[in-house]
């Protein structure tokens, strides 16, 4: 079922230059494509998984947890080995790697008195793959 309500003419009028940005993003006609609008709620992520995507898109929104990421795509390293890559301290790279691992992001294992960090599996570089493609389009 198809809803629309037309705006009076002068609301419809191809918008004058400092209207453009205010209304390239909008319909001039406000029409409710109620199908559409079932569909998408039925198919609707639960909320629960929709806030933990939304804190693991946080967690890689921090340029510095992102070069973790990236570093740890090419093989695991020791919290040494990334604060001097990322030429920061020890305790801060420990700091981000916590709220990493606290996302199912990275894994570590330790051997002997060295802690090594990996990516905790093939998802996570992939979906940082996927970003960096889609910024180089």
């Amino acid at each position: 079922m198809l809803m629309m309500e037309n705006k009076a003419p002068n609301e419809i009028e191809t918008p004058n230059a400092s209207q453009d940005k205010a209304n390239e993003d909008v319909c001039w006609v406000r029409c409710i494509h109620q199908d559409r609008v079932e569909e998408a709620r039925n198919r609707a992520v639960p909320e629960k998984e929709l806030l933990q995507l939304a804190d693991m898109y946080k967690a890689l929104g921090d340029p510095s947890r992102l070069r973790i990421v990236m570093a740890l795509s090419q093989g695991e390293m020791c919290v040494c080995d990334l604060a001097a890559y990322l030429e920061i301290s020890e305790s801060a790279v420990s700091h981000q790697l916590r709220r990493l691992r606290s996302l199912a992001l990275v894994k570590n294992r330790r051997d002997g008195k060295i802690l090594y960090y990996s990516l905790d599996d093939d998802h996570v570089s992939s979906l940082v793959a996927l970003g960096l493609e889609h910024v180089r389009e």
